[in-house]
């Protein structure tokens, strides 16, 4: 539970981070949990995450901010373990270097300058060019299927045995759904416009169109009612 003083702090900069967002950076904290927060990176042009919708989590102590949140970033980008938790100097691993003059803004931006740099640290990956841009591509496929298991959903597999905050492939995109309905909805929209089977994120092909046609409707919310 936050300690009034977090919560007043949480509450302060969400409203800021409202008014004012950062460049390519969307976040807001779970209705049902001030220090759990959502994040969405849009990848930057001219970086392999280009057009790449990249969703995460920032899980703050109840001593917020006088000590730093965990960091994870559930979509698979090809720089950071899906769901894992980051050894950053802006996260809970580094408790002693945490400022408390830094707020969420600040996190994320850190976390975005790390995601597009080469540095290596507990929880990154060094995936080539071309595979972090092949993931940008099925980031939003990913988001709102969590990896395709909308066919075929992992019962109760909202969040890994990592910890609070952490989320995998196998919840058919629930967590993101709940979290993110809007831009589930956009998902969905841009997945059909584009014909992207939602059991393997291809393109689907002219032919042999019927029964790939039964998988995005089974998964789809405009069909089904809510996937």
């Amino acid at each position: 539970m936050a300690t009034r003083a977090a919560e007043k702090r949480l509450t302060r900069e969400y409203a800021t981070i409202q008014a004012s967002p950062p460049p390519y950076i969307t976040a807001h904290p779970s209705e049902t949990n001030i220090l759990e927060w959502h994040y969405i990176i849009d990848g930057p042009e001219d970086t392999p995450y280009h057009k790449g919708q990249y969703w995460g989590t920032l899980v703050f102590p109840h001593t917020y901010p006088f000590a730093p949140p965990a960091i994870r970033m559930h979509t698979p980008s090809g720089r950071f373990q899906p769901s894992t938790r980051l050894c950053l100097s802006i996260s809970d691993f580094h408790p002693k270097s945490f400022n408390p003059a830094w707020e969420v803004s600040t996190i994320l931006i850190g976390l975005m300058s790390f995601m597009t740099s080469d540095e290596m640290t507990t929880g990154s990956l060094s995936a080539g060019e071309n595979e972090r841009k092949w993931l940008a591509a099925r980031s939003r496929w990913w988001n709102s299927t969590g990896g395709g298991s909308c066919t075929n959903p992992v019962k109760g597999n909202n969040a890994s045995v990592r910890g609070v905050g952490a989320v995998k492939a196998g919840d058919g995109g629930v967590k993101f759904r709940a979290e993110w309905p809007e831009l589930d909805e956009e998902n969905w929209k841009w997945m059909r416009a584009n014909r992207i089977d939602a059991a393997s994120g291809r393109v689907l092909m002219q032919e042999g169109e019927g029964s790939e046609g039964e998988t995005i409707a089974a998964c789809d919310p405009q069909v089904d009612g809510g996937g």
